[in-house]
């Protein structure tokens, strides 16, 4: 059934653009096997506007639709994808004209890359690693946002006692229950886009959570929250990580690129002592990501 968005908004330049009360696209991430980004990709059928290119799946907002709404019905009519099965994480305003129009891209993540079922506006739909996206002939209004909407791979190095001394939940009684409690909610939180302070973005595939002391007794952690057991300190041994680079355990994570370090604290001794480089994020940050 058509929507009452269905049509073109006139600019005074006499241009045109698509969708009565605005537009919305969806851009949908899930990890590859290695652990790296992949966004869901539309090629555009040969009839429609730009037809043969490569965008979103997305369209004409309805009245009575917010932003989000309207991303998440045009990409479950095109690629056969339920909303239940996305987590939308951000939206950005992409493109505006002097009509009034605009699109906003909506950002939600998959936990795996969903199969897809395309209507009649695509000839393929395809999950493409993020580092290929811009070798295909992409829509010119996706084409002008992608650099802004590409997420930077970020390694999170958790400092779990300050993380967990944070919550006024009555810790204190089962350290090692409450330690393997929050890395299992934050686990479960994984993978994600997130926003990042300059206005970007950054894809995080797992968080590394280092334990020192009592809490070092937790076993049996997921995957996702691969553990680093102090030897010391803890402050000590996330300086040192944050500092040198390597992962948990001393071994090279699969998918994750360091092109940005982050460490979640919120002791000014351990910030201070952090390199600049490294971008230092507050528990209540990562706390704000679990449902």
């Amino acid at each position: 059934m058509r929507g009452d968005g269905d049509g073109w908004a006139q600019s005074e330049d006499g241009s045109r653009q698509w969708g009565r009360f605005g537009a919305a696209g969806l851009l949908l991430r899930a990890p590859t096997a290695d652990g790296r980004p992949a966004v869901l990709l539309q090629h555009r059928a040969a009839w429609s506007h730009q037809g043969g290119t490569w965008a979103l799946p997305g369209g004409a907002r309805d009245s009575h639709e917010s932003t989000t709404l309207a991303a998440v019905r045009e990409a479950e009519e095109e690629t056969g994808i339920a909303g239940s099965a996305l987590r939308v994480r951000a939206e950005r305003v992409t493109a505006t004209s002097d009509s009034g129009w605009s699109y906003t891209t909506v950002i939600a993540d998959a936990a795996a890359q969903l199969s897809t079922v395309p209507n009649g506006e695509s000839t393929e739909l395809r999950w493409v690693p993020e580092e290929q996206v811009a070798e295909l002939p992409l829509h010119p209004g996706f084409a002008a946002s992608w650099p802004s909407l590409r997420a930077v791979p970020v390694r999170l190095l958790l400092d779990t006692a300050n993380v967990l001394g944070s919550r006024p939940n009555g810790w204190w009684r089962d350290r090692v229950g409450a330690t393997g409690a929050l890395l299992a909610e934050l686990a479960a939180a994984l993978p994600r886009t997130i926003e990042l302070p300059g206005g970007g973005f950054g894809w995080l595939p797992r968080i590394e959570a280092v334990l020192e002391g009592q809490a070092s007794e937790v076993a049996d952690t997921d995957a996702r929250v691969p553990v680093y057991v102090a030897s010391g300190s803890g402050d000590d041994a996330l300086a040192a990580l944050a500092g040198a680079g390597v992962p948990a355990g001393g071994a090279v994570l699969a998918g994750v690129d360091t092109h940005l370090t982050a460490v979640v604290t919120a002791d000014r001794g351990l910030r201070e002592r952090l390199p600049e480089t490294v971008l230092r994020l507050s528990p209540s940050t990562v706390l704000g990501w679990l449902d």
